[in-house]
């Protein structure tokens, strides 16, 4: 299987990644997952820097992942139904302070 290259945009910056023939949708669904979780930590204003940005959005979408692999359990959620994106970063921000601790705190 051969493989192509694909521009795609991330928080505003392109990229050229390659994709396996046939891949391109999965790519694409994965660029807007990351994406999403960039931008909604970007937009929540308490983080500037597009590294830590980056770093807190693999984090919670690999939590996300051995979450929802572990166990299919419904995260607290607010009096609206939905997890507070506040709340959600608090604690993001509470497990990356707790990993890397050895070369201080993030914020």
């Amino acid at each position: 299987m051969s493989a192509k290259q694909i521009e795609v945009q991330i928080m505003g910056q392109s990229y050229l990644l390659g994709c396996p023939e046939g891949g391109e949708a999965k790519l694409q669904a994965a660029v807007g997952k990351v994406d999403l979780a960039m931008c909604k930590i970007r937009d929540a204003g308490k983080i500037k820097a597009r590294d830590r940005i980056a770093v807190l959005a693999a984090l919670n979408l690999a939590f996300d992942q051995s979450d929802a692999v572990a166990a299919p359990a419904a995260p607290a959620t607010s009096h609206t139904g939905e997890v507070p994106d506040q709340d959600r970063l608090a604690q993001l921000l509470s497990r990356l302070d707790q990993t890397l601790k050895q070369d201080g705190q993030l914020l």
